[in-house]
């Protein structure tokens, strides 16, 4: 994900972000060309996802990982993504989870699967099947 100023096209630059209030993060976004500025207000089910792919939201911690993120030029997510998707495959997927998987938007299918993958391993799953894609929906809150 990037954020592009409306006014100049150009890619925003993370400038602060908020610990967790409530089960929401903000961040502020400042377009280095114009100083243009928009923030970004999670929910608490985005948090929820966030934290549940091992990202640690704290003081400071959200700042701090965002901006050093952004500030390699890239998502402030796709770093714990990247980490993630590097693991070995310990994981198994059923057919039927797959495809269920498979229906899920692809702009957030690798989030999702990463995400059910690492509720699986938490809760000492080897297999995701349809049940336990419920049971992780249910949790995330969707």
């Amino acid at each position: 994900m990037k954020f592009l100023c409306v006014r100049c096209d150009e890619p925003m630059k993370l400038q602060s972000a908020g610990p967790p209030e409530d089960g929401s993060i903000n961040a502020l976004f400042t377009c280095p060309s114009c100083s243009y500025q928009i923030a970004m207000l999670t929910n608490p089910h985005e948090t929820q996802l966030v934290q549940s792919l091992g990202v640690k939201i704290g003081p400071g911690e959200a700042a701090e990982g965002m901006a050093a993120r952004a500030e390699a030029g890239g998502c402030p997510f796709s770093g714990m993504i990247a980490e993630m998707e590097s693991r070995d495959g310990e994981i198994s997927w059923t057919d039927e989870a797959l495809a269920r998987l498979e229906r899920i938007p692809d702009f957030v299918r690798p989030m999702a699967k990463q995400g059910i993958e690492h509720y699986a391993k938490t809760n000492g799953h080897a297999l995701i099947d349809d049940a336990l894609m419920e049971e992780a929906r249910g949790r995330f809150g969707m």
